[in-house]
């Protein structure tokens, strides 16, 4: 049974991700709607329906791109949908137009997220842009998936094509998702977790950064509690240093130490290229794990770690001593 709650930012942004599988919470407040956490740390807001014997989870999107009220309100919508009778459709539809229509009105990913799926379609998935979707046989796929390099490549694009194919069943162009012939391409996972020991040394490699940007951003993944998205994007009029929060979270007496030592230039509190907040810098990260001896760890896999050695409460000023006291004995 899932975990019940009242759902806000506050504690949504605070669940930590399971070690596998994935955890399901349920909201109090519209009880159809509920959450699923994977161990990726990537929560997604469905509703369940039973179609046609079935039960069928449907999908309203990614928190936070789709926020609590949103997707509190396309619940009755997403249920009415599932109860439409599927379209027959005898026109025939490009590959590539029902690509394009598939990413206008089924994903819901932020800017950045979009343009890298669009550059993975267009990079392997262009050979069948000419073929119609209902043309589309089971070797031809088998061929896109070959020639990828890459075995955990290959299967993400399996499972886009598996959700593009869904799709087209909903919308009435196709009857069968061809992609179930195909034998699931299975990915062993590297071991990435990372231990006290292991922090210490990340912590120093972290400080040897020359860049005060970039070595202030990779420490506050340690000190700030929350995942790198939001802490990139952390603006320095949403800090309230008289009462230690960040948009009304906790900071801990080290993030509040590092923070008051920064300038305050601009909107962002880390600065990336032009007048933007720092995304995504990877580059530096790699070479940073790489002088500490821990080459496969993730700015995630920090997040992770850091989540699970906290015991959360909904106060937010226990909160905050729980930060103060894990640290503590981190560093200890």
């Amino acid at each position: 049974m899932a975990h019940q709650f009242f759902f806000n930012t506050y504690i949504l942004d605070s669940l930590p991700a399971p070690e596998t599988g994935f955890d399901v919470v349920q909201d109090l407040s519209e009880p159809r709607l509920r959450m699923y956490i994977t161990q990726r740390g990537v929560k997604s807001f469905f509703v369940r329906k039973r179609i046609n014997g079935r039960d069928k989870r449907i999908i309203i999107g990614k928190y936070p791109d789709v926020d609590i009220e949103e997707a509190r309100a396309k619940v009755n919508e997403v249920l009415n949908e599932s109860c439409k009778k599927i379209p027959s459709r005898r026109k025939k539809i490009s590959f590539k137009d029902f690509v394009n229509f598939y990413l206008e009105h089924k994903v819901r990913r932020n800017e950045d997220s979009l343009m890298k799926l669009k550059r993975s379609i267009n990079l392997h998935l262009s050979d069948l842009f000419d073929k119609n979707i209902q043309d589309i046989q089971v070797n031809e796929i088998e061929d896109v998936l070959n020639k990828i390099s890459g075995r955990a490549m290959a299967a993400r694009i399996q499972e886009l094509f598996q959700s593009i194919f869904n799709y087209a069943i909903e919308m009435g162009y196709i009857k069968n998702n061809i992609i179930d012939d195909i034998p699931r391409i299975e990915v062993v996972r590297r071991e990435r977790k990372l231990n006290k020991s292991g922090l210490k040394k990340l912590i120093s490699a972290i400080k040897k950064e020359k860049d005060i940007n970039l070595r202030s951003a990779f420490l506050m993944l340690i000190y700030g509690f929350a995942p790198k998205t939001k802490i990139f994007k952390m603006r320095w009029e949403d800090l309230d240093f008289n009462h230690d929060l960040w948009n009304d979270f906790p900071l801990s007496n080290m993030a509040i130490l590092l923070l008051q030592d920064l300038p305050q230039n601009g909107e962002w509190v880390f600065m990336g290229r032009g007048k933007f907040h720092l995304i995504d810098p990877r580059i530096a990260w790699k070479r940073i794990t790489t002088n500490a001896g821990l080459p496969n760890i993730t700015m995630d896999d920090v997040h992770k770690f850091m989540m699970h050695g906290l015991i959360w409460n909904p106060d937010k000023y226990v909160l905050r001593e729980n930060m103060n006291d894990l640290l503590t004995e981190l560093f200890a």
